[in-house]
């Protein structure tokens, strides 16, 4: 057992005394500014919200194409038609003989195509809601950033609790141990009994575990950041400052209309809006123009002849069963939902305001309660230690009071967090 306890700790000692890298907080905002996957990700969407709205662009530029065929044929009309485009006619291609049997025919064919909308009102209102979107999704990755801001900030903080921990109790473990050397000093000259020695060194040993939790808390900080600035670098980081009281200006109590993921939203429900004025829009008829340049000959890449085509065409889909009518149906309903789903939003974040409100002032208030009831422990403490080294004092009782102390110095130093964090979130909410 006591083997595998030692191999169990010297394994966690290896895995604490790997490299130590000094950080800041600012440090650590760039990097992930520059590396996050979650912001190079949202960044891709607007990216793809992009391309839809350049694809939209077809409603108002031309689809240009161009094609070269080739034919045999021994088709009559086919093979009239052929000698007719490459302007070979002659007067023996009217005997009724030839018209009717005629002799295997050649004819290539290369032509230049032009459609240009003219008049495509859905395609307009369709591009318009394109265009709101890529401008929520813009907005929605401004709030992805701000909300790794936030992140980064409280991961920052528990890293820098991790090492207050740590400290309180490596300090701890000193005390507890020059102590249970008072303590084995103290049973050796009779004024102790064994059970008084042995209460001791369980305490030690206590303090001692929880100093590995605390350490483990530290590479669970390091690594949550290293995730958030995407290295793939095992390393255990430091922070360049601790964790003290956050004495910046108090933060609006308000929800601002033009915080990034609400606007986000709203131009969302705006985008559902222009996609239900399109579909009703695809019952009106659209007015398009169209042109071709045709180059013919009875051999390949060669152009003897030549004709163009022009003209515009003004088409109505009167009715397609009841295609268009559930299209305009279900348009509604989704923009009517996006609304729905907006105003719950602000609600939403409303209530969270409120909540994030009073915990901060709950931890305002803890603050003082944990500051002072630390000074308290920490007295206490040391009349108590003074009384055991003139043996006025049960180590029982010694016990209890640096126990109390470490417990006070970590739960004043986690109301530090809690209030700094609060703070961080009204102000995140508030932006």
């Amino acid at each position: 057992m006591r083997a595998i306890l030692f191999i169990s700790l010297f394994s966690f000692s290896v895995g604490f005394s790997q490299q130590k890298v000094m950080i800041s907080q600012k440090e650590v905002l760039q990097k992930v500014h520059e590396e996050n996957s979650f912001l190079k990700i949202t960044n891709q969407e607007y990216l793809m919200a992009k391309a839809d709205f350049n694809q939209s662009r077809a409603v108002f530029l031309p689809n240009i194409t161009a094609s070269h065929t080739g034919i045999i044929t021994t088709n009559p009309l086919m093979a009239f038609g052929s000698k007719l485009n490459q302007e070979i006619l002659t007067q023996n291609d009217f005997d009724p003989r030839r018209l009717n049997n005629p002799s295997e025919t050649r004819n290539f064919a290369t032509v230049l195509e032009i459609q240009q909308p003219l008049v495509n009102v859905d395609g307009i209102y369709k591009r318009k809601a394109s265009k709101v979107k890529m401008e929520a999704v813009k907005l929605k990755s401004n709030r992805t950033k701000e909300y790794l801001t936030l992140e980064v900030n409280k991961a920052y903080m528990q890293l820098q609790l991790s090492y207050k921990g740590v400290d309180v109790l490596e300090k701890a473990l000193k005390t507890a141990e020059a102590n249970q050397q008072l303590a084995e000093n103290s049973f050796k000259q009779g004024f102790l009994q064994e059970s008084d020695v042995l209460a001791v060194e369980v305490h030690v040993t206590e303090v001692k575990n929880q100093l590995q939790t605390a350490k483990s808390n530290v590479l669970n900080a390091s690594n949550y950041l290293s995730f958030l600035m995407n290295e793939t670098v095992d390393v255990s980081y430091e922070p360049t400052d601790s964790l003290t009281i956050n004495i910046s200006k108090e933060s609006s109590k308000v929800i601002s209309e033009n915080r990034s993921d609400i606007k986000a939203m709203e131009l969302s429900t705006e985008a559902y809006k222009k996609m239900y004025q399109s579909e009703k829009m695809s019952f009106l008829p659209r007015l398009n123009a169209f042109g071709s340049y045709q180059l013919f000959d009875n051999a390949i890449f060669n152009a003897n002849a030549s004709g163009y085509l022009v003209g515009a065409q003004l088409s109505w889909d009167v009715f397609q069963g009841s295609k268009r009518f559930s299209k305009v149906q279900k348009s509604k309903a989704e923009y009517d939902k996006s609304l729905l789903e907006y105003e719950q939003y602000k609600s939403k974040s409303e209530l969270e305001l409120n909540k994030v409100l009073r915990m901060l002032y709950d931890a305002e208030n803890k603050l003082k309660l944990t500051e002072l009831a630390m000074k308290q422990s920490k007295e206490a403490l040391r009349i108590r230690k003074n009384r055991f080294k003139e043996g006025l004092e049960k180590s029982t009782d010694l016990l209890i009071a640096e126990t109390k102390y470490v417990q006070k110095q970590l739960e004043y130093y986690q109301t530090i967090f809690e209030y700094n964090f609060s703070k961080a979130y009204v102000e995140f909410l508030t932006k």
